[in-house]
């Protein structure tokens, strides 16, 4: 019986789901600031990008898989009634390095060009264990 718990608590651990791991982007706007979190999807085309404010989108794709595809793609598109242009991009290796206190991509700044205000985030990559 006591040769028998190790392997029980192997069986028990591999049995339980994983952690996920998940971008968490920090977008401030106005004066609010909510965070934007990701996990790792396996095509681009599904990200749905989220509206922050009444002007901005902001869209997170993160890929760790497969390996030549690896990465994470930050994208901020102004929307428009005559469209959703692409207003700034950003890209990063994956697995990003959370460095500072401001993350793997440092404060960012995004300017609306229309209304004369500008978003802040900045990103952090979580592991899904409380990080």
């Amino acid at each position: 019986m006591r040769n028998s718990l190790p392997l029980l608590a192997a069986l028990l651990a591999g049995a339980l789901p994983a952690a996920a791991e998940t971008v968490a982007c920090h977008v401030t706007y106005g004066g609010e600031t909510r965070l934007i979190e990701s996990p790792a999807v396996a095509s681009p085309y599904t990200v749905a990008p989220v509206a922050v404010g009444s002007y901005f989108l902001f869209r997170i794709v993160f890929r760790r898989e497969p390996a030549d595809l690896a990465g994470i793609k930050l994208y901020t598109y102004a929307d428009r009634d005559s469209g959703r242009p692409l207003i700034h991009q950003a890209s990063y290796a994956y697995p990003a390095n959370n460095a500072g206190p401001d993350g793997f991509t440092g404060q960012q700044t995004v300017y609306e060009p229309v209304r004369d205000g500008e978003l802040h985030y900045w990103c952090e990559l979580k592991n899904g264990a409380g990080q």
